[in-house]
């Protein structure tokens, strides 16, 4: 078979574009090297939504940035995952910062971000009372939000496989090739993949991808970031994300509150050699706590219940690579860090735009359909619902995480929406995100992917390869 696109990496941007293609009849697929799509850089960030006026309007991620932003509460809307707009708060401690908050006002304000404003101290403690009285002035920003962006991407996923994608997981590509007549040749390990465009949007191999085909101009080099998740106590302590002031390289450290409501607080930034390298340290953990308690001395490392790190695919430049190569056919998608998923639509909308100037004939489809059923949470439910729910389908009665109140039924729907590790499930469900980490939940729910999918325990994974939680099953 012939492909009119393959997309290589199934992040949130890879994703993005995937939903955006299916729109239009073509034929396209999407490799993912992972055993589940998002399980890379896009599991393990902040899950922010950003204002619009972070970036500068010189560069592409600061021009895709607000054009993004603009586009969340649609795709939402469409696919009906969770988004807040919370808003967010960038806060000064001394005079010296002032124009570093004037500056960045200024620059939203030229891309058309609305509502952005100085708050002076009265203010702040009024509107943000467990703030630092330290805090002098802070800069305002409503149009900021908050996802949870693995959501986004089984969301995204599906929907594109419902107008037609094939998704191929646990997929890596091994080679890439041209044909004489200039139609490019995927090379996996589970055969061969032949298209007439490539999309490399593969985070932090993007490098590696670009060099298979030839036409590799950049580095990736990672940054990693560490982030820790506190306690269900903490809810409602800060309403906003809260930002200190920037720095050329970083946001800094942020107390975030999740689309959930639980705050997150991180993360670091700091240079890596290595590709896998997801550790968190000591060193790490006391850098983001010495940073949050002097924003919002309310928060202990007592609160932290998870931990976890992510890295960013980092170029010489900072800004995102976005377009067409030496060779025909090959289009990078690369260093797409913050604000990566920010800007995820926009840069979904800049291929198909770079696609069809290349000459992919885009006849919109009339049978695209722009949505997916709703997946239910039973805990958000009135009690009224859930009684119906639980006799039309007792499922929904039996209970399996505790912590987070996830039921049975949830977890059956998203093995059918394609969780195929207890990670799927997780990040589907947050069955194992409560306090107890999945000291409760995790061997029911292997015993429900067991179930449906035929297969041993010791077949089941964490996040897919060689992350299996029992090695021997005993009757």
């Amino acid at each position: 078979m012939l492909y009119d696109a393959i997309i290589i990496g199934g992040g949130v941007t890879g994703c993005t574009i995937a939903r955006e293609l299916m729109r239009y009849a073509i034929r396209v697929a999407l490799i993912e090297s992972e055993a589940e799509v998002g399980f890379g850089t896009s599991k393990a960030n902040s899950g922010i939504i950003h204002g619009g006026h972070h970036s500068s309007p010189n560069t592409l991620k600061g021009r895709l940035e607000w054009e993004g932003n603009q586009m969340w509460d649609t795709i939402c809307e469409e696919l009906g995952f969770g988004f807040k707009r919370i808003g967010e708060l960038t806060v000064a401690f001394a005079e010296d910062q002032i124009p570093t908050l004037e500056k960045l006002q200024k620059q939203g304000e030229a891309k058309g971000v609305p509502g952005l404003e100085i708050w002076q101290r009265e203010r702040l403690r009024k509107e943000e009372p467990h703030l630092t009285s330290e805090a002098i002035a802070a800069l305002y920003a409503p149009t900021t939000g908050v996802v949870n962006p693995y959501e986004a991407c089984f969301a995204l996923i599906e929907n594109a496989c419902i107008n037609g994608l094939n998704l191929f997981t646990n997929c890596k590509v091994t080679a890439i090739n041209q044909t004489p007549d200039h139609h490019w040749v995927i090379h996996t390990p589970r055969g061969e993949f032949n298209t007439r465009f490539v999309i490399n949007a593969a985070g932090l191999y993007a490098d590696a991808i670009a060099e298979f085909a030839g036409v590799r101009t950049f580095t990736i080099k990672p940054r990693k970031g560490e982030e820790y998740l506190l306690d269900k106590r903490l809810i409602g302590l800060v309403k906003r994300v809260i930002f200190p002031c920037p720095t050329p390289v970083s946001k800094g450290i942020l107390v975030i509150p999740t689309y959930d409501g639980t705050l997150m607080v991180g993360p670091t930034a700091e240079m890596v050699d290595d590709k896998t390298d997801l550790t968190t340290s000591h060193e790490g953990g006391k850098k983001v706590f010495d940073a949050v308690t002097q924003t919002v001395p309310g928060i202990s490392p007592r609160d932290c219940i998870a931990e976890f790190a992510g890295l960013r695919a980092v170029v010489d430049g900072e800004d995102f690579i976005i377009g067409t190569t030496a060779k025909p056919g090959f289009i990078n998608v690369a260093g797409i860090q913050s604000p990566g998923l920010t800007a995820a639509p926009a840069i979904a909308t800049m291929v198909r735009d770079i696609l069809h100037e290349e000459g992919l004939s885009l006849a919109p489809k009339d049978s695209f359909i722009p949505s997916i059923t709703k997946p239910i949470h039973f805990a958000s439910l009135s009690t009224e619902a859930q009684i119906a729910l639980v006799n039309q389908n007792p499922s929904y009665g039996r209970i399996i995480c505790r912590c987070e109140l996830i039921s049975e039924g949830e977890i059956l729907d998203a093995i059918s929406r394609g969780a195929k590790t207890l990670d799927g499930i997780k990040f589907r469900t947050r069955a194992g995100m409560g306090r107890c980490q999945g000291g409760f939940c995790t061997g029911r729910c292997m015993q429900l992917l067991s179930q449906e999918y035929n297969i041993p325990m010791t077949e089941i994974t964490k996040r897919g390869g060689d992350t299996w939680v029992v090695r021997e099953q005993h009757s």
